[in-house]
């Protein structure tokens, strides 16, 4: 067994166990941070298989931006972790037999003949002028432009559902509306007052 083969392995089984203690820790701040560690694990098996991109941005993206919001959010929202106890017993059968579901699939698309060394062997590695990050950009922009431009496109609209359902009006509250303020006018923005001055002997009366 290589070294490559080693890593794949240690990284896979702390990916696995990570993933597992997500959906099974009742702490939701532990289960951000073991969602990181997942991710971590992520990134280094994209790297033994030479995507040095999409590690560098599962690193950069989730682990340094998503996931430091996830934190941010579940400290701020103080879960009742004894209420999200209650009834947990209910949805168990049900989560089983969906978890048992999946994993005969995987296991059947893994003993399958298209997973075999024969069929997909390892790509021989690339020289010291080869760059990951053009060779997705080629495939991404030329091949795939047009779902690349849907999916952009449905991210947007999701961001503006998501502030239009989230919107609401509190009484009270001042609001800025930018028709308004570029209406102003000069005058209206700056007024110069004209006020005599005081003498000394007068102020210290």
């Amino acid at each position: 067994m290589t070294l490559l083969s080693i890593l794949f392995y240690l990284f896979a089984t702390v990916l696995v166990v990570s993933a597992a203690m997500v959906v099974t820790i009742r702490n939701p701040v532990k289960a951000a941070l073991f969602l990181v560690l997942s991710f971590f694990s992520a990134a280094c098996i994209w790297m033994t298989l030479e995507a040095e991109f999409l590690s560098i941005a599962l690193v950069l993206v989730y682990v340094g931006a998503v996931m430091v919001l996830f934190l941010f959010v579940v400290m701020m929202l103080d879960i009742d972790i004894e209420g999200m106890r209650e009834g947990f017993t209910r949805y168990l059968p049900v989560g089983a037999v969906v978890a048992g579901v999946m994993v005969v699939e995987f296991v059947l698309v893994m003993m399958s003949d298209r997973f075999s060394s024969q069929s997909l062997p390892r790509p021989a590695g690339h020289g010291p002028d080869y760059s990951n990050t053009r060779e997705l950009g080629l495939v991404l922009y030329t091949d795939y432009v047009f779902v690349f431009e849907v999916a952009g496109l449905i991210l947007l609209v999701a961001i503006v559902s998501a502030i239009a359902l989230t919107l609401r009006r509190r009484q009270g509250t001042r609001y800025q509306s930018p028709s308004k303020q570029v209406k102003v006018s000069k005058s209206e923005r700056l007024r110069i007052v004209s006020m005599p001055t005081e003498k000394r002997s007068e102020m210290n009366k």
